[in-house]
């Protein structure tokens, strides 16, 4: 006869290898399951966003500002969010102007003769008083940049004598560069132009949230 000891030995065996045969059943015996959960895996790879987007966006943005269809703007700035527009290549996150996407759209449509001040001119201190229609043109869309001499994705392709901050204000953003060197050789390159298109990344998506022009400065 089995002492007490013997049989609590066999109970804890047999519960052990219970244990074990239902471990490797589960490692087993649902394969569809586990693809399953791969191509789950998969499909929210596949849905990250791919940083060269922007270059499509900004191909897209630079036709509707070419064209002053300044409505159809509206359809790449997040609902939720504002967009910030910055004259010169210093971002001034608290004085340069903010618009959400229902405020820019009532200044190209309802409110298109309402000016607004965007800062100061540089060399002369005078007031930036203007639409935002007139602002895009002046300082978004002053040369041809759907035909830039060079556009770069994510690395800043303009220098000049005052600071560009982009790096330090738009850390975890995405962003494009169309640029010009020059247009008259007598200005030896000091009429450079540059527009920059800024973007975040939300729900799977890129949005415009910053056009920054700019520009050499006194």
């Amino acid at each position: 006869m089995l002492t007490a000891i013997a049989m609590k030995v066999l109970y804890f065996n047999f519960i052990f290898f219970l244990f074990l045969s239902s471990c490797n059943n589960r490692k087993g015996e649902n394969p569809a399951k586990q693809a399953d959960i791969a191509d789950s895996v998969s499909a929210t790879a596949s849905q990250s966003i791919n940083d060269s987007m922007a270059l499509t966006l900004t191909k897209d943005i630079l036709t509707v500002l070419k064209e002053k269809k300044y409505d159809k703007l509206v359809a790449f700035i997040d609902p939720g969010d504002h967009i910030l527009f910055s004259p010169y290549g210093y971002i001034d996150t608290i004085n340069d102007v903010k618009l959400t996407a229902v405020e820019f759209l009532n200044y190209v449509t309802k409110d298109r003769a309402k000016k607004i001040y965007w800062g100061s001119y540089d060399g002369t201190g005078d007031s930036i008083s203007l639409t935002v229609s007139e602002y895009l043109h002046k300082f978004a869309y002053d040369v041809d940049f759907i035909n830039a001499e060079k556009i770069s994705l994510n690395k800043k392709l303009s220098s000049g004598n005052s600071f560009n901050n982009i790096d330090s204000i738009y850390k975890h953003c995405v962003f494009t560069e169309s640029y010009f060197s020059g247009f008259e050789k007598k200005f030896d390159g000091m009429d450079w132009r540059s527009l920059i298109l800024v973007y975040k990344k939300s729900n799977h998506n890129l949005y415009l949230v910053g056009i920054i022009h700019n520009q050499w400065t006194i």
